[in-house]
């Protein structure tokens, strides 16, 4: 076939505008729509001025800076400096600026100053969501993943590992002090450099060592973002933040097909999930305006505790057991009897388990011990598979949320239940996902919980964008103010 005539000299007849440029449904035109739906007030909430400055130099105007963080985020472009080339090349960041260019300075100011407020947009998208009825609240699936800091695994020590850096650094200091004061050249104004890194490496050894020895410090410091822990991921065990995430699908006849949103997010250091059960269902509620009918976590936060502060807040939860398969055994703790006026236990060979003592493990709450006595359980056609301790016999451990835990296991087990159950990994797993691959969360980029914590909102907002884009991009032109934004009270 004939080959189309190339040609890099040719003009334009009648120069495009920017409006030709860019299709009508394209995503930046929303993240557009969405910054100038931000009213007054909240503006200030975010910490900015959106009259601008009566004297000074001309500023970028903040829907501006807004717009280009927030689309990056969306399109996976989360660097400053990265973000300053777009500008400079990508259309959609041309028409969203207006053909300016701010440098990534000026980018990572305005960034580095309303990060924290700008948390505050994640329920904005959700109550956005909410007035126009987009979200299914049947169920709502919450779970936690684990992504890498901006912090190397190798640099996380114990305290063996400290005192032995803090020898090696010392040693090296008195090198490079031996070698300066037997040269002839005059004293330097400034430490040399090598010897200026070592003395801040000695500071941040030993300021690591004192949080380390300290009565309730942590096992080990990482040196390069000291609020980092190892967590086990995927990839292995690495140092890294645990993520997480409550999501629920839109309501199909609304949103004219599928989709998810982030109803809340948050970041811990903490390397299981159980501590953030409670509190994640509880910003939910806050973001959405009311509960979820059902909320399906992983079995990461299964506890008594938090089966009972769930049922206390009126939370309806289902998650599984994560030594679920224990609950198959023939003599699990759940076929014993239980005899409230003699506060005994009949196991299912008729042998009765008396009250013996109390017990805590660590990081557990009290739990009463029943035991039944050696003598009758090796005599019993049940020994070796019930217990296998010939001098105490069998023992159960009840906690004080025994009968809360009884009552969900006997919930998991019904068939609608388990039903209901099977979406959790269709509505969470999806969102982890995208927001790996496309929008570059793989790692943080920021060190320390608190920014960490706002990156990771940021994230979620722009999925939440993403989403709402997909449902805004099917109205006609007339309707499609009222998805781009609403009052956050």
């Amino acid at each position: 076939m004939p080959l189309r005539p190339l040609s890099r000299d040719q003009v334009w007849l009648l120069p495009p505008t920017l409006e030709e440029l860019l299709p009508q449904d394209h995503p930046a035109r929303f993240v557009a729509a969405f910054v100038e739906a931000i009213e007054r007030t909240a503006w200030l909430q975010l910490g900015v001025n959106p009259d601008g400055e009566a004297m000074g130099a001309p500023a970028y105007h903040p829907q501006v800076l807004l717009c280009v963080w927030l689309y990056g985020f969306m399109s996976g472009v989360r660097s400053a400096r990265k973000l300053e080339a777009a500008c400079r090349d990508q259309i959609p960041y041309l028409w969203l600026t207006g053909w300016q260019q701010p440098d990534h300075n000026t980018l990572w100011r305005f960034y580095q100053e309303h990060r924290q407020p700008m948390r505050q947009l994640l329920k904005r998208t959700v109550q956005t969501a909410v007035r126009v009825g987009l979200l299914d609240l049947a169920v709502q699936a919450v779970d936690g993943t684990k992504i890498a800091a901006n912090a190397a695994k190798d640099r996380t020590f114990t305290e063996k590992g400290l005192k032995g850096l803090l020898e090696r650094t010392q040693a090296a200091i008195e090198q490079l002090e031996a070698q300066n004061t037997t040269s002839d050249q005059p004293k330097p104004v400034h430490l040399p450099a090598d010897l200026a890194r070592a003395k801040s490496l000695q500071k941040k050894v030993r300021a690591a060592l004192a949080r380390v020895q300290a009565e309730d410090g942590p096992a080990t410091v990482n040196l390069t973002d000291e609020e980092v822990g190892l967590v086990k991921s995927r990839q292995g065990i690495i140092a890294g933040y645990n993520a997480q995430a409550a999501v629920v699908g839109l309501a199909v006849e609304k949103a004219a097909g599928t989709g998810l949103l982030i109803t809340a997010a948050e970041v811990t250091t903490d390397a299981s999930d159980y501590a953030e059960a409670v509190p994640m269902l509880a910003q939910a509620e806050s973001n959405v305006g009311q509960k979820a009918q059902a909320n399906l976590l992983d079995g990461g936060y299964h506890s008594g505790e938090n089966l009972e502060a769930c049922a206390q807040q009126g939370y309806t939860v289902l998650m599984p057991e994560a030594q679920s398969r224990a609950l198959e055994g023939e003599y699990h703790k759940d076929r014993f009897t239980y005899d409230a006026q003699t506060d005994t236990y009949t196991c299912p060979q008729g042998q009765t388990l008396r009250f013996s003592c109390t017990t805590q493990r660590t990081g557990r709450e009290e739990a009463r011990v029943y035991r039944c006595t050696g003598e009758v359980c090796r005599a019993c056609v049940a020994f070796g598979k019930c217990t296998k301790d010939k001098r105490q016999g069998r023992s159960l451990e009840v906690g004080p949320y025994e009968e809360r835990l009884r009552e969900h296991r006997v919930l998991m087990a019904s068939e609608g239940a388990k039903e209901q159950y099977q979406r959790r990994k269709e509505l969470v797993e999806p969102v982890f996902g995208i927001l790996k691959e496309t929008q570059g969360a793989r790692r943080f980029l920021l060190r320390g919980l608190e920014k960490v914590q706002a990156e990771w909102a940021l994230l979620a907002t722009c999925f939440n964008l993403r989403t709402l884009w997909r449902v805004w991009r099917r109205l006609a032109l007339a309707e499609r103010a009222a998805i781009c934004g609403v009052a956050v009270v």
